[in-house]
């Protein structure tokens, strides 16, 4: 598959990325701005689908957006998954976040974007 530039808003999406991947990028940027969280994350699941979250901070309870956005597709009854980006102002991933991401799929890639959406990091865990 050859990479393309991103297309749809030039001035604020990642470039240089799988459109899929980029695609992950804006919605965890979105979720973030949304509510204005420290952080947002996207999933795709094995069938394209996409969930997305922004960190639960309540006082009884807890979740970084990775784990959020996982908890909502495995709530939705995604049982593997293709890839996760996750939005933040921190230079590297959390790592209970990522285990929830490899509970579904050793595989998955996990871009880490920084809120600008530029990709900083990209754990591709392993293959099976």
């Amino acid at each position: 598959m050859e990479l393309l530039p991103f297309m749809s808003d030039p001035d604020h999406a990642p470039r240089n990325l799988d459109p899929e991947d980029a695609k992950l990028i804006v919605l965890a940027r979105a979720a973030r701005d949304r509510i204005g969280a420290s952080e947002g994350a996207a999933v795709r699941d094995r069938d394209g689908r996409t969930y997305v979250a922004a960190t639960v901070a309540l006082p009884s309870l807890r979740l970084s957006a990775l784990q959020a956005a996982v908890a909502a597709a495995v709530s939705s009854g995604v049982t593997g998954l293709e890839a996760a980006a996750l939005v933040s102002a921190a230079e590297t991933t959390d790592g209970d976040g990522i285990s929830a991401v490899r509970d579904l799929s050793q595989s998955a890639a996990v871009l880490l974007a920084g809120i600008d959406g530029i990709v900083l990091s990209t754990d591709r865990g392993s293959t099976p």
